[in-house]
């Protein structure tokens, strides 16, 4: 008898919020391996908030996901029949497989990866493609000096938590924007950041710039709406911007900027970037990244999801910020 694999394929466009009818459970059987192909019992599926977008078709940096097949994502899991010499049953990948149990490929964009020191799931957070994201924005667009002021939107999450921890490392003071006192608590006793801005508190404007007396020098975006705009008045001249997200309005209508002339009188550089367009940079980033988690000198939070069943709902709990650092739906 043939193996099965469990998949959730994209069965409609989401009109608004993402719903669980937008998704499908179906199960295929799993085809014999032909010359140079490796099969992966994927162990971890990541849930990122890029895949929002991707639902829609709409033009944007990268095609739309199509419908009545696998949803997008980041996996990683272990290698369990191989007829490709240069993958061994037991090897441990990072893929793209997206939302399914099981994994096939001829090798092609597969990464082996060590969980000695480093968990398997933390590849798909603070030493993967999240952790990319913090290291390049943070590094290649902020590129903090020691003394400025670096906020931090959605800072208790995958990629938020990265780069304040990085900005803590080179010197800078690192102030996080949180939704809950747990999460900013978190955000300055675990993570280590000067301090945490509560947006729920609804003081936010006056409590950002309590954290930041000395104004901002440097931003990462990762929500959009309100919170930049709350940052935007705290940026000092020749700051420094890296957008990465705007979860804020993934599900419903984007909120408009109240004052981009502050861009201008600010002369601000504010740039976008898609961390995928820049695969020169992953090998130092993912050196530097798995050196620190080996060493504990980096820290991160997970919330796991159980099973694939689980996915829609745990995906459309990281659009309202339900989940607590990574987002991950564990397999096996």
């Amino acid at each position: 008898m043939s193996q099965i694999n469990r998949q959730l394929v994209l069965a409609s466009r989401p009109q608004g919020a993402v719903t669980p009818d937008n998704f499908r459970l179906v199960e295929a059987p799993l085809a014999p391996l032909a010359d140079g192909e490796l099969r992966v019992r994927n162990h971890y599926l990541s849930l990122d908030p890029y895949m929002r977008g991707r639902m829609n078709d709409s033009k944007s940096y990268a095609p739309p996901q199509p419908l009545n097949e696998v949803m997008i994502g980041g996996t990683v899991g272990e290698v369990v029949e191989s007829k490709n010499p240069k993958f061994a049953v037991g090897d441990k990948v990072v893929a793209m497989f997206g939302w399914q149990e099981y994994g096939t490929s001829n090798g092609t964009g597969l990464q082996k990866v060590d969980d000695t020191h480093v968990p398997l799931s933390a590849y798909l957070g603070p030493v993967g493609m999240p952790g990319v994201t913090a290291w390049y924005g943070l590094n290649r667009i902020i590129a903090p000096k020691a003394g400025e002021t670096v906020v931090v939107s959605a800072a208790s999450g995958a990629v938020g938590s990265v780069v304040g921890q990085l900005a803590k490392l080179a010197g800078a003071r690192a102030v996080g924007i949180a939704g809950g006192a747990d999460k900013c608590r978190y955000v300055t006793g675990t993570l280590g950041f000067d301090a945490c801005v509560d947006y729920k508190a609804g003081n936010l404007y006056q409590d950002l710039k309590a954290a930041t007396p000395n104004g901002v020098d440097g931003y990462f975006e990762n929500v959009g709406g309100e919170v930049l705009d709350a940052t935007l008045a705290r940026m000092n001249p020749f700051g420094r911007i890296a957008l990465c997200g705007f979860i804020a309005g993934y599900d419903g209508q984007p909120v408009p900027l109240r004052h981009p002339s502050l861009m201008l009188t600010q002369r601000l550089l504010v740039q976008g970037f898609i961390v995928s367009e820049h695969m020169d940079v992953w090998p130092e980033a993912l050196k530097r990244l798995g050196t620190l988690v080996a060493q504990k000198k980096l820290h991160y939070r997970e919330t796991i999801a159980q099973g694939l069943d689980a996915a829609p709902e745990a995906f459309m709990g990281l659009l309202k910020g339900k989940n607590f650092g990574k987002q991950l739906v564990k397999l096996i």
